[in-house]
């Protein structure tokens, strides 16, 4: 019976499966703000009560944090205000209170909007990357932590902002790719990481030294990413015991990898630990008894894999499940964000209604005073009304017939320079046709040096391709929207057939096409026969008249 539970147990794990993708994202939410942010924000006595207790008491850490963004509020310090609200969700983030989280970012970005400040959007729009990652949205967790990549480099360009902030959103996509599985632009990722650190950094960047460490053991490389990960363990048991919750996982996950099971159970029992001790990354808690279950279950110890699924359901219950604060709290929520860009859009258009309606009340005075002015000019405005629309008609009529000779005479000269090109081509033709008719006349004549000849004759005699070229060179200066006018009404058209219609247009016969374009006369009269599919015309409809319409 157990054992059927057990099993029935691990069906659930899908959850735990995602949740187990979102390495290193809690406390990176932290390091990254805190990081972010140095060199700009102001703890004031309750912020900094509250990063005292941050690790120790929740509770009062949040009430100090909120009276601290209060007092930033107070004294209408926006870039602290906007500070001190990451640094809240964050710990709220830490605690799996997604909704409150998510409440504070929206409103930090609201804030950075209105005070125009674009390192701050990149912040928030990163922890939104995150937050969204929890919910399985990855299209809109990239877009936010593509959103904060593009600010940070822009900012770094300008040099306002150092290559580590640029590095943190290119982490923050490691981590993102790797949690949905796709190790191949993970990889891409880290390696833009990797080329932003400094050759011999110190210290060194563990957090991507990890991930590195994570890589090595996905590709078989055991030995060198654990001795990474313990040198890694090492410097954040000194620098940032909290974030040992995630190292010891990753330590215990390298060891399932290896197939050392007790090992593995050894640093995922550590892992939980480390986040009971810091009241840190409470959704490892999640991820580390699902790894515990399966790793229990391959030692056939049924009974505590059996306890530690139960544990981890009941936690994903908590965290996710339909009674849970934060699946409601997202499923019901609307865009804040956009509802309040909504709400300022709207104050406006009602001030602006105001202001218009203000505007025409004094309309309607200026109108009341101007009222007997207006009836003794009536007449005399009726007089200068009516001899303005008889000048404009004449204007009107005069403009129109200008136009219209215009337009005739643009047409005789298209037409005149038509007749010229066309003349053009034709003594091409001739010209082509003459130098064929003299190579043949003096073949048989051997008191000429032919071969002599026939290279001197081939100098002047032009290809069909460069006749064509010459051609349609000149005919497009001159009908210069004929080929975009055909095209645009018949886009399946090709060369052969837009060069035909340019022939019929000038009233080439069968014979000169065959010259010009160096083909048969059957092949033009079969081309001519495809066109008028193409063009849909019946048999009683002209080709040349319908192609002149162009």
């Amino acid at each position: 019976m157990i054992y059927k539970q057990l099993i029935e147990m691990c069906e659930l794990k899908s959850a735990a499966e995602y949740l187990a993708r979102v390495l290193s994202f809690i406390f990176l939410i932290c390091t990254v703000t805190c990081n972010a942010v140095m060199g700009q924000i102001q703890l004031n006595p309750d912020l900094e009560k509250a990063e005292t207790l941050r690790y120790k008491d929740t509770d009062s850490s949040i009430y100090y944090y909120k009276k601290g963004i209060k007092r930033f509020k107070t004294d209408r310090d926006t870039l602290n205000v906007i500070n001190g609200l990451l640094m809240l969700s964050s710990l709220y983030a830490h605690n799996v209170d997604y909704g409150n989280a998510y409440d504070g970012y929206w409103e930090a970005l609201l804030l950075a909007d209105s005070s125009s400040d674009e390192f701050s959007k990149s912040k928030v729009y990163q922890q939104l990357g995150w937050l969204y990652s929890f919910y399985s949205r990855t299209d809109e967790a990239i877009k936010y932590f593509t959103l904060s990549l593009e600010i940070k480099k822009k900012l770094n360009s300008k040099n306002k902002i150092s290559d580590n902030f640029v590095r943190s959103d290119y982490f923050s996509l490691v981590n993102l790719y790797r949690m949905n599985g796709d190790m191949k632009m993970a990889r891409i990722y880290l390696d833009s990481c990797k080329l932003l650190q400094k050759p011999n950094e110190i210290p060194k960047s563990y957090f991507i030294e990890s991930e590195e460490a994570y890589f090595k053991a996905q590709n078989g490389d055991f030995d060198s990413s654990l001795e990474k990960l313990f040198e890694a363990r090492d410097f954040f048991k000194e620098e940032n015991p909290a974030y040992l919750v995630i190292i010891d996982y990753l330590i215990g996950s390298v060891y399932d990898m290896l197939g050392d099971l007790k090992n593995s159970v050894e640093y995922y029992k550590s892992s939980l630990k480390f986040s009971e001790e810091y009241n840190s990354h409470a959704n490892y808690r999640l991820i580390v008894r699902e790894a515990l279950s399966d790793t229990y279950f391959k030692l056939n110890d049924f009974e505590n894999a059996y306890l530690q699924s139960k544990q981890a359901y009941a936690l994903n219950e908590r965290i996710f499940g339909k009674e849970s604060k934060n699946n409601k709290h997202l499923f019901d929520i609307k865009d804040q964000y956009r509802l309040q860009e909504e709400k300022e859009k709207e104050l406006i258009r009602e001030q602006r209604i105001t202001n218009l309606e203000n505007e025409k009340k004094l309309l309607n005075l200026r109108f009341a005073l101007m009222a007997v002015v207006i009836v003794s000019l009536l007449v005399s405005g009726y007089l200068l009304i009516r001899n303005v629309r008889r000048k404009h008609k004449i204007e009107k009529n005069a403009i129109a017939e200008k136009r219209k000779i215009e337009r005739q005479k643009a047409s005789e000269i298209l037409e005149l320079k038509n007749k010229e090109l066309t003349s053009s081509a034709l003594q091409l033709i001739e010209k082509d046709q003459f130098i064929e008719k003299l190579k043949v006349s003096i073949s048989g004549n051997t008191s000429v040096d032919v071969k002599k000849i026939h290279r001197m004759l081939k100098t002047i005699q032009g290809t069909p391709g460069s006749n064509w070229k010459q051609f349609e060179s000149r005919f497009t200066a001159i009908n210069q929207s004929f080929y975009e006018s055909i095209k645009e009404n018949f886009g399946k058209l090709g060369q052969t057939d837009l060069k035909i219609c340019a022939l019929i247009k000038l009233n080439f016969s069968s014979k000169e096409m065959s010259s010009l374009l160096g083909i048969s006369v059957e092949s033009v009269h079969t081309s001519r026969h495809r066109l008028r599919k193409k063009l849909k015309l019946s048999r009683s409809e002209n080709l040349a008249e319908f192609i002149s319409n162009f």
